[in-house]
């Protein structure tokens, strides 16, 4: 084959073969560090030879050695394989260092039992990395806002988001302070809050007000509540809970420090089953940035 042609992106694995026998100054030590076979390797210089047109290795019994055209192509092949070697070397010392921004939206709930636990090990693990999360009730779309990945409720996720369980299961309580249920009698059933004084939650992307959800044996009930508080936050519900305004429902875990301290009573406990956790969702395993893939391990390792 004349020299002249345009030589295939192969030819590099051949370059590389003739470079590292011309600077070993032979077939063995080059076949040991190359892992191939001596064989193997005479036949690549050989075709190495064939396309180009003239001979660039020497050959007798005792030695190797560059011909006149080798040593012109080592003279140039050299630096270019330092240089690619280089390169490589780069990448990989960047997809070992991770860095750059993981951006979270995650409602403060979510951040609390996901994120919390495992940021000050990830902040040392990787201290060129930046965390940024958003705290929002609402769902956000993750690509327009630039987001990596969020935080939510498995119940709540889109179809085709890719979900990964962060979180052991939840309960909801219903509470209410001793005060308030000094006043009125304590709900035996559900539908028993419609004569209480329901604190609600208003669902941002929703628009409307959440309906409480119970469950109990083979008995279901969203019952949708009135009453003269209405939050976005609830942290907020829990307080007003507290300060004895009425009857909120909240996650178990935010309200038993409450109820170890007596401030706050549960009722319907009996209505309130486990159900599935918080999930960390993002769009597509093809776009894991390395400090989103950072992350999950992390927290699979939790």
């Amino acid at each position: 084959m004349q020299s002249d042609k345009t030589i295939s992106r192969g030819v590099l694995d051949d370059l590389s073969a003739f470079a590292a026998v011309a600077r070993t100054r032979s077939f063995s030590r080059a076949a040991a560090e190359l892992n191939v076979s001596n064989s193997m390797l005479s036949y690549t210089i050989k075709r190495l030879e064939n396309r180009l047109g003239y001979p660039l290795l020497r050959r007798t019994s005792r030695s190797v050695a560059p011909t006149a055209e080798g040593q012109t192509l080592l003279l140039t092949l050299g630096p270019a394989l330092d240089a690619i070697e280089g390169a490589l070397g780069d990448l990989s010392r960047i997809r070992d260092c991770i860095s750059g921004t993981l951006r979270i939206t995650a409602t403060r709930q979510g951040y609390e039992a996901v994120i919390r636990p495992v940021l000050s090990d990830f902040c040392a693990t990787y201290p060129d990395a930046t965390v940024e999360v958003i705290i929002d009730y609402a769902f956000r779309d993750l690509v327009s806002g630039r987001f990596d990945a969020g935080i939510r409720l498995g119940e709540k996720l889109e179809q085709d988001m890719v979900a990964l369980p962060v979180g052991a299961a939840l309960r909801m309580a219903v509470v209410a302070s001793p005060a308030y249920l000094s006043q009125h009698r304590a709900p035996a059933t559900p539908e028993d809050l419609q004569h209480h004084r329901c604190i609600n939650y208003r669902m941002e992307s929703a628009g409307s007000l959440y309906s409480w959800e119970f469950e109990n044996g083979a008995r279901k009930l969203k019952v949708a509540l009135s009453g003269p508080l209405t939050f976005n936050e609830p942290e907020l519900m829990l307080q007003a809970a507290i300060d004895g305004l009425g009857v909120a429902y909240v996650l178990e875990h935010e309200a038993a420090p409450h109820i170890e301290t007596g401030s706050l009573v549960r009722v319907l406990d009996n209505w309130c089953p486990p159900f599935a956790g918080f999930f960390l969702y993002y769009p597509s395993r093809k776009q894991v940035s390395p400090v989103l893939a950072a992350f999950l391990t992390l927290l699979r390792a939790r």
